[in-house]
């Protein structure tokens, strides 16, 4: 982006506020936020995510930035009484990343900034306490050394165990001065050999290096990794926070916490979170020492504690939401670091909204945006079967729920390249880190034997939907030799466990999963009672409720029997968008559909089209019994008719060894000939859908009289059949027209033998972008419209779906040319401007026509709001997914209203 030479880059934090997330980045808006509250947040600044996009652009910074970021330093420096790097009293400050979106640990942070090999000595003075300004020294040049010159972390972590192990203890806390010293001086070692430099000595340097590398950590493998799971957009930037230090580690009446309003894994009210005594900063979220509960602060220091209460009931109440809090406390001064609406479970996400209704601080409106189709998904999500029989290897803290089954795994490459060849796999850590986003991504679930609900591992998962157990303490992790240890018992990598982030439990082999409670509740064996998973329910069903009062789009199913018709709805279907007649050829009915293909007279033809008759319309029967007083789109033949057929290499086989042994069969004989007649080299673009119907005399006129024949006996009998008969692969309205002349035809003769009056609507779908451009011709020959959403996307693209997802699709989602496959989510520039187009020039011919989709957008979430937005009448989608996009459905209602009134 170009620079605005009056552009502002830097803003303290006493003049920002939440609202400017855009411009501070997430992080520096809401400490502007708590600035303004009046809450003990350490003095500091914000450069902007404008500077970063410069920085990024050009590879360079801002030309103004330097003089901006030196004018807030010395108003800073004469706020706290101290300057930056000083020898006697040093002013220290953290540089933190802060986007607009949470990534939590992806990007980079450095703290201590401003020590120095004399300011060390100086710190150790002011505070009294030489082993703490030693401490906070080799912080430095570690997270230094790691973020801003590159040096391997891990050279450092052995390093500090090697101390450790020198002076035979288990925790850093446990080295004195002098240790600490030693350490520094190896530190700087590390540093000059693999930096090829020697730490700088200059605090000034020390900040400006290290915006750099918060600008430059925006593009990392793992924070790009992670907004492509996100979905969050690449051009946004990130903000840098230069805050002065407040420090945790100036012993036990010190520490640093994560505080979160509620149990972001239930939504439960209550304390919850982790604190650590004489530590800082990232010592928690990392989870390397393992936490006390947030509780115990209470006896550690009821002072803190309480303040603490108070200003977490002021930070909810003001943002009207779950808060995730940092803070630290500093001699028995609390000082709140950072506050952000936290990150929750599914289950969590329900009942928070819920709860917020209730005490007032939202409206049922709100609730709807505050979850997502996503969520729901995972609510639905099968859980272990608590009366089966288990091998319990231990148990950790519930971080994130599900029930998770897979081979374990030691380390991020071995999850990716195991999930890659189809198997399901656990990841086990010590703990996890950034770098192990990919594997985390990869795996059905995590477990780590440290942290707890506050580390990373914890953190990143909620936000994925992912199950975790952290700090299972029992197990003993060694990712070295790729096993864990629970006294005895060994399990080697590969070896199956189950994981259930609900209750925190670990399991050996594999553990038998009972449908999901809400799953349960969607099929009406459910209600709503006292225990928790009926509590679940009762704020799923309240937000459903409301999603279906306000949503305008309705939701169908795709649905080919009566069985997956009568689940449908159940699950709220308010019809069948998509009945796809070939699922009805299959099993015993397949030689049928062979005697057709091989008739060689009308007779033969006929003969085999008679006996297919009276089977679809027992099928259809049945499906309109099920569906009666819905509608039920049924979409006549569409695939290409070898797939009726054998292979015609296994059948080439069979023929030729038939041959060889001199008893061919004549049956054999005629279908290889049938097989290499209808051989096409790409038979998605080749003889299917309308194409079939007008090549094959009376194929579709015999599904059109089974449709009419069962819909008027339905009628006879009292009942309310409402039936749409869908032509498909339609590209000119002339193939619409011949069809819905004949299938007119037909219609009228059953109308006369059964003395019943059909009322049999015929559409067709919009599956070629021809259809989609001539929309205003078809239209004068359609009553309503279905846009096959599937085939419109490989017809647009060019895509063959079934070869191109397994070839090229996992590199261009690395290479950021997909966000998501289009397959998944509806490309809105392409297949969706077609959609759009087709749906305005269809109306602009019937202004009454019914416009629909069935492909497998319909049960994603993003895509259902296009659709709410482009004017379709309904989604169909698969009976699971019906709830998804009845709440989607709801929240583009409800979001475009909330929109309208601002």
């Amino acid at each position: 982006m170009s620079e605005n030479k009056d552009q502002k880059f830097v803003y303290d934090f006493t003049e920002g506020n939440r609202d400017l997330k855009d411009l501070l980045g997430g992080k520096g808006a809401n400490l502007a936020e708590m600035t303004n509250l009046g809450l003990p947040v350490p003095p500091g600044f914000t450069i902007t995510t404008e500077a970063c996009k410069v920085y990024l652009e050009s590879g360079s910074a801002p030309a103004a930035l330097r003089d901006e970021v030196s004018a807030h330093l010395a108003a800073l420096e004469s706020k706290m009484g101290k300057k930056l790097g000083q020898s006697d009293d040093p002013l220290l400050v953290s540089v933190r990343s802060g986007a607009k979106f949470s990534m939590p640990g992806m990007m980079d942070t450095v703290l201590n900034i401003g020590l120095s090999d004399e300011s060390v000595t100086g710190l150790a003075s002011q505070a009294g306490d030489e082993r703490f300004a030693w401490d906070s020294y080799r912080r430095l040049i570690q997270m230094f050394g790691k973020t801003v010159l590159g040096v391997e972390g891990e050279l450092f972590e052995d390093a500090l165990d090697e101390a450790k192990a020198a002076k035979k203890v288990t925790v850093d806390t446990d080295l004195d001065a002098a240790d600490l010293k030693k350490l520094v001086k190896v530190f700087k070692k590390i540093v000059a050999k693999e930096a090829g430099r020697d730490f700088p000595q200059d605090a000034r340097e020390q900040m400006d290096l290290a915006v750099e590398a918060v600008f430059n950590s925006w593009n990392t493998d793992r924070a790009k990794l992670y907004r492509r799971q996100e979905r969050i957009p690449s051009d946004l930037g990130t903000a840098v926070n230069v805050c002065s230090m407040v420090f945790g580690n100036l012993g036990p009446d010190s520490g640093t916490g994560v505080a979160f309003t509620r149990d972001p894994a239930s939504g439960h009210a209550g304390v919850y979170g982790d604190y650590l005594q004489n530590a800082q900063g990232e010592d928690v979220v990392a989870g390397i020492r393992n936490t006390v509960p947030l509780a115990d602060l209470e006896s550690i220091d009821k002072a803190s504690y309480d303040q603490l209460m108070t200003i977490m009931t002021t930070l909810e109440t003001h943002y009207k939401d779950l808060c995730d809090i940092e803070f630290t406390i500093e001699r028995g001064q609390l000082w709140m670091l950072q506050t952000r609406v936290g990150k929750r479970t599914a289950g969590a996400a329900f009942r928070i909204a819920t709860q917020l209704v209730d005490q007032g601080l939202i409206d049922e409106a709100e609730a709807l945006q505050r979850v997502s189709g996503h969520q729901l998904a995972q609510l639905m999500f099968p859980r272990f079967d608590e009366g089966a029989k288990t091998t319990l290897l231990g148990r950790g803290i519930a971080a994130s729920p599900g029930a998770a089954v897979g081979k374990a795994v030691f380390d991020s490459y071995t999850a990716v390249k195991w999930s890659r060849s189809g198997e399901k796999v656990i990841l086990i850590r010590r703990e996890t880190n950034p770098d192990d986003l990919d594997g985390m991504i990869a795996s059905e679930g995590i477990l780590t034997s440290r942290g707890g609900k506050t580390s990373h591992a914890a953190v990143v998962a909620r936000g994925m939907g992912k199950t975790c157990v952290c700090g299972a303490e029992e197990l003993d992790v060694d990712t070295k030799r790729r096993r864990m240890t629970v006294g005895e018992t060994v399990i080697e990598e590969g070896d199956v466990v189950s994981i259930d982030g609900s209750t925190g439990k670990v399991y050996l082999g594999e553990v038998p999963v009972v449908p999901s409670p809400v799953v349960e509740y969607f099929e009406g064996r459910m209600h709503a009672g006292a225990d928790d998973a009926d509590e679940l329910v009762a704020a799923v069903h309240r937000i459903m409720a409301y999603a279906d009062r306000v949503r305008r789009l309705r939701v169908r199913a795709n649905a080919d029997n009566a069985e997956d018709a009568l689940r449908a709805r159940r699950f709220g279907a308010q019809g069948i968008g998509l009945c796809r007649t070939e699922h009805m050829f299959l099993g015993e009915r397949r030689e049928m559909v062979e005697r057709l293909i091989l008739a060689d007279t009308d007779g033969e033809r006929d003969e085999a089209l008679s006996a297919l008759l009276p089977l679809q319309k027992k099928d259809f029967t049945e499906l309109f019994e099920a569906m009666d007083g819905l509608p039920v789109t049924v979409r006549l033949l569409d695939p290409p008719l070898h797939e009726f057929l054998p292979d015609i290499t296994e059948l080439s086989v069979r023929v030729a060894l038939a041959e060889s042994r001199k008893d061919a069969n004549e049956n054999d004989l005629r279908l290889l000939q049938a097989v290499h007649k209808l051989h096409e080299q790409n038979p998605m673009l080749g003889l299917r859908g309308v194409r079939l119907g007008l090549v094959i005399p009376g194929l579709f006129a015999m599904q059109v009289r089974a449709i009419a024949e069962a819909a008027a006996e339905r009628k006879n009998a009292k009942g309310d059949p409402r039936v749409e008969i869908m032509i498909p692969l339609v590209g000119t309205v002339q193939e619409l027209e011949i069809v819905r002349e004949e299938a007119d035809a037909v219609i009228a003769e059953v109308e006369a033998a059964t003395g019943t009056t059909l009322k049999l609507s015929i559409g067709t779908m919009i599956e070629l972008p021809r259809a989609a451009l001539t929309a205003d011709q078809i239209a004068e020959a359609a009553q309503f419209f279905s846009f096959g959403t599937n085939d419109l996307t490989q017809t647009v693209w060019g895509f063959s779906r079934d070869d191109v997802e397994a070839s090229f699709f996992t590199a261009y989602l690395e290479k950021g040319i997909f966000g998501v496959s289009p397959f998944e989510t509806i490309d809105k520039d392409g297949v969706g401007s077609l959609v759009r187009h087709a749906a305005k020039l269809g109306r602009a011919t019937r202004p009454d026509l019914k416009l629909g989709v069935c492909g497998e957008h319909g049960g994603d979430p993003e895509s259902v709001h296009f659709f709410h937005e482009v004017g379709l009448d309904y989604v169909s989608c698969s009976p699971f997914r019906i709830p998804v996009a009845r709440l989607e459905a709801g929240r583009a209602a409800a979001g475009a209203k909330g929109s309208d009134s601002r």
